[in-house]
């Protein structure tokens, strides 16, 4: 039987506390479970991939805690024991800038517990094809690749502005954009409001559609909120839309709650996933070299 626990607390904390403790151990006799000091890195407790993380926790029967923290913390902390060449595993999901700025591999999964490849859709407000036509073409026309994503959030990632990102993806992409906007009738001024979240994968979505509709003469608000409050907002009208709902298996929970209020536009981009990744210089390479024998 596991003894997982998810703890909240800083991770930057507990980074310090444990090479503190650790740090000047012989650490090449240790298991790798040691080694990581039984801890997994996550991000926002309640988000998708942290249930997950829960799930396959119990199906591997793990006996690590997950530390929940944030996107932002647990990418500081990958970050400083990369440098370090030190173990670490952390919650995951591509499209995201750390699969370009650092060698990391997602551990096989072979019981599934994170599901299979996701697709990133597009959801809307019932009302916005009848009061918000054009703005309802663009987005259900509004459909990129991994590649694109990971090019906006790559400039995230240096410190770019959203909305200066966003103009960066479009100049380059001209034709694209071009195919979302054809014959689509202009609008003068109409407010627009998106909901989004703080992730660099649905900030890079979000930043792009928004240019996009006030191309087309929108006038675009973009609230950022926690993942059950985005779709809550969009399904009470309090937001038209956001192109940030991670499916079948992320936002299963939020999917299942808000089904009947909202309208699925379907992919707007296509083999996202989740799940536990590490550094390439680890050498373990599933979820079940996490478990002790």
């Amino acid at each position: 039987m596991n003894t997982k626990k998810f703890t909240m607390l800083s991770v930057t904390s507990a980074l310090a506390f444990t090479l503190a403790a650790c740090g000047d151990e012989d650490t090449s006799n240790q298991t790798v479970q040691e080694q990581l000091d039984y801890e997994i890195i996550g991000i926002d407790a309640g988000t998708g991939v942290m249930a997950s993380t829960d799930v396959a926790i119990e199906t591997y029967d793990l006996d690590f805690n997950v530390l929940s923290s944030s996107d932002a913390a647990m990418t500081s902390e990958l970050g400083s024991r990369y440098a370090e060449e030190e173990p670490i595993v952390v919650t995951a999901w591509t499209p995201h800038w750390k699969f370009i700025e650092y060698d990391l591999k997602f551990l096989d999964d072979p019981e599934l517990a994170f599901g299979e490849s996701e697709d990133i859709h597009t959801v809307v407000h019932p009302s916005v094809e009848e009061e918000h036509p054009s703005a309802f073409e663009v987005l259900d026309r509004f459909y990129w690749t991994e590649e694109d994503m990971g090019y906006v959030q790559g400039l995230l990632y240096e410190g770019t502005d959203d909305d200066e990102a966003a103009i960066d993806w479009i100049t380059d992409n001209r034709d694209v954009v071009d195919e979302w906007v054809a014959g689509v009738e202009p609008v003068d001024g109409d407010e627009f409001l998106l909901a989004s979240g703080a992730w660099d994968s649905e900030r890079s979505s979000t930043a792009v559609v928004k240019h996009v509709l006030e191309e087309i003469g929108y006038e675009v608000s973009v609230n950022n909120l926690e993942v059950t409050i985005m779709w809550q907002a969009v399904a009470q009208g309090d937001a038209h839309a956001h192109v940030a709902a991670w499916l079948p298996h992320t936002h299963a929970a939020q999917y299942e709650s808000f089904q009947d209020d909202v309208l699925d536009l379907g992919p707007n981009l296509e083999g996202a996933r989740i799940g536990l990744a590490v550094p390439t210089y680890m050498d373990i390479d599933s979820i079940d070299d996490l478990r002790e024998d």
